[in-house]
Formats: C-alpha cells, structure tokens, sequence
C-alpha cells in the first residue's frame, strides 16, 4: 500500500491522467452484434487454486476499530505521549477527580503506562472514575453477552468495589452493569456485562467508576462482544462472515506499509505480537495511529482457519519506509534469522524452538504454507539494495524450507524469483486498455501475485463503475491464471467514520454496529464462487465496446463458468457458440450486477443497492444469443457435455 511516500513509477501517474475521462463513454445508437466462440475441447491451461484471496494491513482502522473486535480504543494509553486519549474523567454528583498518564508504573515491562484516577471525593450516589468514548462509540445490542477485564492497582489494600458500566450517551443511564473488588497491587480482574432489552445502539461509552476517594491505576481495559466463532480475542462477526462470501483461498499478511513501518524500529515485529496481551508492548503504525498488536502473529493465523485460507506470510526484509534499509551480508543476517524463526512458528512441529512456543500460546498444530514474501514494495528503496536482499533471503529460506516459493516484491534481474508481485492502483479505463496485459508475458518466467490491485473510484467504499473496472480486469487475470497464481484486492477495510478512513476506494465499509459490501464487494463474490479448475480457449469478435470475458470449466461436473462484463453505457448482444461439446442444457443459472449509471454505489446507509440477482436463462445451446444490459456483469453457469 502506497503510503506518505514517493509515487510509484507510472502507476499513479497514469491514474491521475485518467481523471479526467473516467466516468463517462460515448453514447451509441444501436450496439453492434459480437461473437464469442468457446472451444470446449481446447483447455489453455489449469486455473490457480489459490487464485483468489485476500490481502490486509492496518489502515482505515481495518484491524484496531475494525476486524479485531476490541471495543476498547487506547487501551493502553499508549496512543499519546502527554494525555490519554479517548479517555475522560468522570464525576457524579458532588465528586471530585482528576486523571493524568503515569509514566512510572504499569502492569509489565511491555506497558510501562496506566492512567492515574486520583478521587478526592466520591460517594455512591456520585461516583468518580475514567470513561471511553471507543472507536466511534461503544456498540450494544439487546440480551447480550459483553466479556472485559482490565489491570489495576490501588494505594490502599482495602480500595473497594469498582462499577464496570457501558452507560448510554443520551440517557446517561448504565445499559449493563458490574461490579469488581480491586485492592492491592498490580491483578488482571475481569468482568461480564449482560444488556437488557434496550434497543440496539452505539451512542454509549464505558465507564470504570469508584465510589470512594482514593487513587486507582488503570491499564489494558478490554472489552469484547460475541466474536466470530467464539474466539477470544477474536474478530467482529460480521466482516468475517463478508470475506467468507468471497470464498478467499490465502491471507497475505501483516501486509504492505504496515509490515515495513515508516522506521526500522517500527516494523512489524512478529515477536512482540505474541503470548498474553499485557506482554505486547504495542507499536505506531505508518498510517499515522496506534497499533494495539491485539492481532498479532497467531491471531492473523487463526484468522486463516476460520475461513480456511492458507496464510501467505510477508517477512520483514530491511527496508522501512522512510527510506532506511539494512545492507545486505553480515548486517542483514539477524533479519533473515528472524524470519527464519517467524516460519518455524508457523509451521515447525511442537518439537521445534518456535513450535513450541506456538504450541504454548494455545495452537499445537501447525499451520500449512506454501509462499513466503520478502518485504513490500521494495521499488520504493532508492539505495537499491533489494536485488542483495532478496537473494540473501532466499537462500536463507531454501536452505531451510526448500518447498517454500519465495515472492519477490519488483522484478529481480541477477536470479530468477519464483513469483514476483505486482501491484495496480487504477481508473478503470486503464483497467479497459490493458485488461490483456497478461496474454503475452513470458510463461518461463515468474509466476505473478497480483497482490495489491483496485479501480480507484468512489469513497470510501468504490462505486459501480470501479466495480466494471474490477471486473474487467478479472477476466484477465482468470484467462492467465496458469501465470497469474494469486491475487488480492486491496485495501480491504474502511471505518466509514469521520477520521476512519486514510485511502479511498475500499472493498468493504462499516461503522461501529453495520458494515456494507461495495459494488467492488459483489463482484469479487461472484468471481470467486464461480470458478473453475481449466481454462478454455475463446475468441471474441466483433465491434465490442469495453465488454470483456474469461470462461473457465469444472473438470469434475463440467460446468462452464462464463463471465460477461458490458462496462458500456448500452445493452450488447453476443452470439456465443460452443465447440468440442455434444450437448448443453436448455437452462443455465445466470447472476447479474447492475447499476444505472457508474456512479451508483452502496452505503452504510444503503447497503444494498446493488447487490447480484440470480437468475436463469431458457435459451442456452451449442450455438445461442444472449443480451447483456448496459453496465452490468454477469456470471452464467452451462451444464455442457
């Protein structure tokens, strides 16, 4: 992911020229007839198993205020150095209290923070204590069950009960409630909360209260609603259930920027993202927030067995983005040690150093993988030490791993990589004109990773027209996925909230209590649960104007998978012929995307305006014509023989 940094070479600039003339084409009288001829006996190739999957990073609060269901927002006071952000005193009635960062205790090495609630006076008709606003509001839905908990310590062994209470911002009234004895030093104490029937919302906060004076020592206060799976310290449900819809194969993680970060002391250091939360020590993020490190390295891997996805891990490999690197040879070799270790924690047997320290940690199997990233947008490194980097990891990693396929992050010209992986940020009239951009590349050369793509249009989640330009350059990708093995839209997530979102055009949208699938969204769904393992040969022909296929076969049931995409302002007409089979049945399932114009869209407020219609066809043989209505594509399944 582009960050604060220097543009990449043509791609931006070719998106900004395309400005200018994205959203509209020219209008014509009567669409011309086309021909698309599928020869059913000819298969070009096989389709990637794993051709589609997807990539993540924190930005646009994807992970803190997104996926990672942690309600709680600066749970460690980290997120300032001065104030406590997201925090604020509280005083009932007739109470007195004051909160401030201590920067001379905490719960563990790795949190040397809490925040200090000193009460002067508070009784228990006006209590005194800290509350939090979270990430846009604290959400709440009726006979529900919330668990928490939080680190304390207090200055009098006898301090009392403590009210945990999520209270309602326009009533001011506790929504749950509960009470916890805290005394003496630094203790883990947690909590549930039960909701009542009040109607769902999320204009509520959490308070922490006391109802007498005293002085009280907070840290990793937590929060968490029912998760996906019942994972604790696990992800939201919903987003996780909208990425199972796109039937993802693999997860490239920690992702982009993030796994770099703008300084080498800011990369993602796996190692620190491991074992209990209050020995995570957090880190800043290159989007300009605080990283809780609650999705850590065995959260990310969890994540990939829910939806059971492969995970593609991306290694930290001595550049960050503020243009410091480490030089290949005898400096670079504690880096790649390291990320020898972090694929020993994925994979290593229980036997192993760091398998059994995953194997602590509560996973004792290990997980399957099968490509390893070094680094992330590596062009960006103007020292151009990444040819000596690369190849240092690689033999690193092959000596070791020998089946692991080691992605290379730009073209590699001193050795072959075994996959290289390009990224495209787009308008989708550049989608359009190089949507053949793989028919000719070089089969003897690096497999691809298509492993940040997008048509950049719409905010913040991407409109119709962004979802033609998707489509489009699908078609591609699917008819060369003997080459193009992998591919990830990015980015994935996006806060709609004010302040929540960095880059625009994102795949799935959401606030604190509802989330939405983008156009984009829908036709990745489609894709993906519309593919098959060979690829046909097909011609079209004809004066087509931007309408674009792939058609691929099941080789177990034989059904053909046809993609249709008309990104013109008018229905087109195919006559399609199939060659190579004996028989087709008259009906054939048909789902469709639509949209009046290319800057339809959803919205949290609209989620739904577009969204696929499935429906079927009457009329499908060896030889039949189909019309494609202007701005729409299209999915049709033939049972052939």
């Amino acid at each position: 992911m582009i960050a604060n940094h220097p543009p990449r070479p043509f791609h931006r600039l070719a998106f900004i020229l395309a400005l200018a003339c994205l959203q509209t084409a020219p209008a014509f009288s009567q669409s011309p007839s086309i021909a698309l001829s599928i020869d059913a006996g000819h298969v070009k190739g096989p389709v990637s198993p794993m051709l589609y999957g997807l990539m993540t990073e924190e930005i646009n609060f994807s992970y803190d205020g997104g996926l990672y269901a942690e309600l709680v927002r600066n749970r460690t006071f980290q997120d300032h150095a001065n104030r406590p952000e997201h925090w604020f005193v509280h005083e009932g009635a007739g109470a007195d209290a004051s909160i401030k960062i201590d920067r001379t205790t905490g719960p563990s090495e790795a949190l040397p923070l809490s925040l200090q609630l000193t009460t002067r006076t508070a009784t228990q008709k006006g209590e005194a204590g800290i509350e939090n606003e979270g990430f846009w509001g604290i959400p709440i839905r009726p006979k529900t069950k919330y668990t928490g908990s939080f680190y304390a310590k207090a200055d009098d062994a006898a301090a009392g009960p403590v009210t945990v209470a999520i209270i309602s911002d326009l009533s001011g009234k506790p929504l749950a409630s509960s009470t916890v004895p805290v005394a003496g030093g630094w203790k883990r104490y947690d909590f549930t909360l039960t909701s009542g029937s009040e109607p769902t919302s999320a204009n509520n906060r959490l308070r922490i209260s006391v109802n007498k004076p005293g002085t009280l020592w907070f840290s990793l206060v937590s929060l968490f609603p029912p998760t996906y799976k019942n994972r604790v310290n696990g992800n939201r449900s919903d987003l996780m259930e909208k990425m199972a819809e796109m039937k993802p194969t693999f997860l490239r993680f920690p992702g982009g920027n993030y796994l770099e970060g703008d300084h080498i002391n800011e990369r993602f250091e796996w190692k620190k993202t491991i074992g209990p939360l209050v020995d995570r020590p957090t880190h800043p993020s290159p989007w300009r927030y605080h990283s809780s490190d609650g999705l850590g390295l065995l959260e990310f891997l969890g994540w990939c067995e829910d939806l059971k996805m492969e995970p593609l891990l991306a290694v930290y490999a001595g550049y960050s983005m503020k243009q410091e690197y480490v030089k290949p040879g005898p400096d670079l070799e504690p880096y790649l040690a390291d990320a020898l270790d972090e694929i020993e924690y994925v994979t290593g047997g229980p036997e192993t150093k760091w398998g059994a320290q995953r194997a602590k940690d509560g996973h004792p199997a290990p997980f399957k993988m099968q490509y390893v990233e070094v680094g992330n947008e590596d062009w960006f490194d103007k020292s151009g030490s990444y040819e000596g980097r690369y190849a240092q990891f690689y033999k690193g990693i092959k000596a070791k791993y020998p089946n692991l396929q080691i992605i290379a992050t730009m073209p590699i010209k001193n050795m072959k990589a075994d996959v290289v992986d390009d990224h495209y940020y787009r308008s989708a009239k550049q989608f359009y004109e190089d949507v053949n951009h793989y028919d000719s590349i070089d089969r003897n050369g690096p497999r691809i990773f298509v492993g940040e793509w997008a048509t950049r249009e719409g905010s913040p989640t991407p409109n119709f027209g962004a979802a033609l330009g998707d489509a489009a350059w699908m078609t591609g990708m699917e008819r060369n996925s003997d080459l193009v093995i992998m591919a990830s839209y990015a980015p994935l997530l996006v806060n709609v909230n004010p302040g929540g979102m960095q880059w625009e055009s994102d795949l799935i949208g959401y606030d604190a209590l509802t989330s939405y699938g983008s156009p984009s969204y829908y036709a990745q769904v489609m894709f993906g649960s519309h593919l098959g393992d060979q690829i046909l040969s097909a011609t079209l022909d004809g004066s087509a104007n931007r309408f674009f296929y792939s058609v691929t076969r099941g080789s177990k049931n034989g059904t053909i998978y046809l993609k249709l995409v008309n990104a013109s302002p008018e229905a087109q007409s195919v006559n399609l012929k199939l060659v190579g089979v004996t028989d087709v049945a008259k009906t054939a399932k048909m789902v469709s995307l639509s949209g009046k114009t290319v800057a339809a869209t959803n919205t949290i407020q609209n989620p739904t305006a577009i969204v696929p219609v499935e429906s079927s066809i009457s009329n499908a043989a060896a030889q039949f014509s189909h019309a494609v209505p202007a701005y729409t594509i299209q999915v049709i399944e033939l049972k052939a023989k």
